[in-house]
């Protein structure tokens, strides 16, 4: 009987402790960036409404957000999620950056995706300053619409298509390399 007693507090002593175990929340390094992170590490990273944030060489294991009214500039980063901003003042994705899943901006300012490798789909949607889509290697589509102001796709290697309609202003671009169809305003580049 006492071995049948210390079995069962055992038990118990070992749910409670594992329980409690489990229910410490890891720690997550997620960051809300309103200055610049180099050369680091972190899970996610937040840019809040009307901040600047500036990622130089930072590996993000998850996504990276974009705040309305926020600015964000990625120079050789290593995203592997997405990258989202919807009424942002402005986005920047250059200098050898690689995302593993996609680049979405919509309803935003001055949008740059230039010399990056993009595992997912490009979709740059009603956004209302220049647009600069140039240089890059995309395993998805590239999706360019209802952009108000001037908009450039040059020279970008895509394994699925080049879609570009809507938008307002005048569409240039040439040389890019594209394994699925050209549609759209960006039919002959």
């Amino acid at each position: 009987m006492k071995a049948i007693k210390l079995v069962v507090a055992g038990a118990l002593l070992g749910t409670v402790f594992g329980g409690l175990a489990m229910a410490t929340p890891a720690a997550a390094d997620s960051r809300t960036c309103k200055g610049t992170i180099r050369s680091a590490s972190v899970d996610d990273v937040h840019v809040p409404r009307g901040a600047t944030c500036t990622l130089l060489g930072t590996r993000v294991d998850g996504n990276v957000k974009v705040g309305g009214g926020g600015t964000l500039v990625a120079r050789g980063v290593r995203v592997d999620g997405d990258i989202q901003a919807e009424g942002a003042r402005a986005v920047s994705v250059t200098a050898g950056s690689k995302v593993g899943g996609n680049i979405q901006v919509e309803d935003s300012g001055t949008v740059t995706v230039t010399s990056s490798r993009v595992d997912g789909d490009i979709q740059l949607e009603d956004n209302r300053r220049y647009v600069r889509v140039n240089g890059n290697r995309v395993d998805g589509n590239i999706q360019l619409k209802d952009n108000r102001k001037g908009l450039q796709a040059h020279r970008n290697r895509v394994d699925g298509n080049l879609e570009c309609e809507g938008n307002r202003s005048k569409v240039t671009g040439g040389k890019n390399a594209v394994r699925g169809d050209k549609e759209g305003q960006c039919r002959r580049f």
